[in-house]
């Protein structure tokens, strides 16, 4: 994790400077800016800063880095780790985003790497209780809504019930949970439900807040014809995905065989669904081709008999759908299931 350590005194520069040496040692590489030393100082780098690095450690008063960083909070799914440290080296103060930023952690790594108080302020870590985009963060779930995340974590730090209905095999870290089997039964005492699916749940006369966590657990394979439109291929994932009722945000990657690798459709889709392809080759798909249904023109296109149900059977999971064709497009589907 980059981290910027900005430093605007000389009892700032010598913790900056600490820093910056047991970052060698750690999770974190700190790059040090000291105010004296830049021409227009720090203010003048801080579009660049504030692009490049993951994290920023202000080692000021919380004062100057809210002026500073105040333009540039969008929101905390975009906006980095920001941590304040007083020059003296008493405080390591988590500002801004502390959960999905990470802030909080960094937070804590600085207080013992340089012996002072950490000042962690969201109320679930107070609680001592998993927050929701902790949760989601740690098991690379995708939050469908981050309003409700808000909702959610509320009714979670009041201490009220939770309902929780999964299909993966992890549970969040709160002691009033009930486990809900069937989404269209749910228990009365129930006052907010996270629901873990990659399925859109049909979900009826439901009037509390609930907030879908995607599992990445859907792998797209897929075979098309030299030159298809990336838009072409990006609306038969979908109209695949759909057919199965599932979740665009659950898809974990895209395969392909290798003589498709510079295939500019398919890489357009992979950027669209934010997955990285995963280039199977000739030999690969031999090895499991004679599982599926055989294709005597794709053979003597590009020397094996399927592309789409091989390269869906070798990402990995159960195969839930099976080759469909879409206007010279094939797409299959398989499914991780880690429960059951």
């Amino acid at each position: 994790m980059k981290i910027a350590c900005l430093s605007f005194t000389h009892k700032g520069k010598e913790i900056g400077d600490k820093l910056k040496t047991l970052s060698e040692k750690g999770k974190y590489l700190f790059h040090h800016y000291s105010n004296d030393e830049i021409e227009g100082g720090i203010k003048s780098r801080l579009d660049y800063i504030w692009k490049e690095y993951n994290g920023l450690v202000f080692i000021s008063s919380t004062g100057i880095a809210i002026r500073m960083i105040n333009s540039y909070i969008k929101n905390k799914t975009m906006d980095p780790a920001i941590v304040v440290i007083d020059d003296c080296g008493r405080f390591s103060i988590s500002l801004l985003s502390g959960h999905l930023g990470g802030a909080n952690e960094l937070s804590n790594w600085i207080a013992k790497a340089i012996d002072a108080m950490p000042v962690i302020t969201t109320a679930s870590d107070n609680r001592g209780i998993e927050a929701i985009d902790i949760f989601a963060k740690k098991n690379n779930y995708y939050m469908d809504n981050m309003k409700l995340v808000t909702k959610i974590t509320g009714i979670m730090v009041n201490g009220k019930t939770l309902g929780f209905y999964s299909e993966d095999n992890k549970t969040i870290n709160y002691p009033n949970i009930v486990t809900v089997k069937d989404l269209n039964n749910i228990p009365s005492e129930i006052e907010g439900l996270v629901i873990v699916s990659s399925e859109n749940q049909q979900i009826e006369n439901i009037n509390i807040p609930y907030i879908y966590l995607r599992p990445r657990n859907i792998n797209i394979g897929i075979g098309c014809r030299k030159g298809v439109e990336g838009k072409r291929i990006i609306e038969s994932v979908k109209s695949a995905m759909k057919e199965l009722n599932l979740s665009e945000n659950s898809i974990q990657a895209i395969g392909t065989v290798e003589v498709k690798k510079d295939e500019e459709g398919i890489i357009e889709a992979a950027k669209y669904f934010n997955c990285p392809i995963k280039i199977f080759t000739i030999e690969e798909i031999k090895e499991v081709e004679d599982k599926f249904e055989k294709s005597q023109f794709v053979k003597d296109t590009i020397g094996v008999y399927s592309v789409s149900e091989p390269s869906a059977y070798l990402l990995g999971g159960k195969l839930i759908k099976e080759k469909s064709k879409y206007n010279g497009i094939t797409i299959s589907i398989s499914k991780e299931i880690r429960n059951g």
